[in-house]
């Protein structure tokens, strides 16, 4: 989804950045800036570091909420008892940009939920100021992960909720793409 937003607001003028977790595609435009991380502590930092000099982000990756307090330097190895992991909670990206935010910047978030789903992102939106936020469920068939489609519904600041059919990832793209105009008219 973050490939298919970057595609389309680079197509429509924007100077894009796109902040790239490891995945197996990368965008064709060769007029996007492609910022590759593999952990959720890069993107924190390229994120944070990006920001203010940005007017817009959108704000996609679906990030560990947690890491290991501690990582091995060697396998460990198979053992009779059972093991604790201990974690501690990573960045949040959404809500570290949100307290950064200023009057003229835009925050577009993501929220994937699997039940109450408009209470929660409505939620999520305030809780990180945001100025809108796409809800994906897990319940709709089609959507999220692993499709080239996706079905969401857009909530803004103002409780206008916008609910979309499923469509392929780029036309959703541009339904999101349309929603930030509307807002910056």
């Amino acid at each position: 989804m973050g490939i298919a937003l970057a595609e389309c607001a680079s197509k429509m003028g924007a100077n894009v950045n796109l902040v790239l977790g490891p995945v197996d595609i990368k965008p064709l435009s060769k007029d996007i800036n492609v910022i590759n991380v593999t952990t959720a502590k890069s993107m924190a930092e390229a994120c944070m570091s990006l920001f203010p000099d940005s007017d817009i982000a959108i704000l996609t990756a679906a990030v560990a909420d947690f890491m290991p307090v501690s990582v091995a330097d060697n396998k460990i190895k198979k053992q009779e008892s059972d093991i604790l992991l201990k974690l501690k909670p990573t960045t949040d990206i959404a809500a570290t940009l949100g307290k950064m935010k200023k009057q003229n910047q835009i925050i577009v978030g993501f929220a994937l939920e699997t039940n109450d789903e408009l209470e929660n992102a409505q939620k999520k939106l305030l809780r990180k100021n945001m100025d809108f936020i796409v809800l994906n469920s897990l319940n709709d068939k089609g959507a999220g992960f692993g499709y080239d489609t996706n079905k969401i519904t857009i909530i803004d600041r103002n409780n206008i909720i916008d609910k979309f059919e499923l469509k392929s990832k780029d036309e959703v793209a541009q339904d999101i793409i349309n929603k930030i105009v509307l807002i910056t008219q």
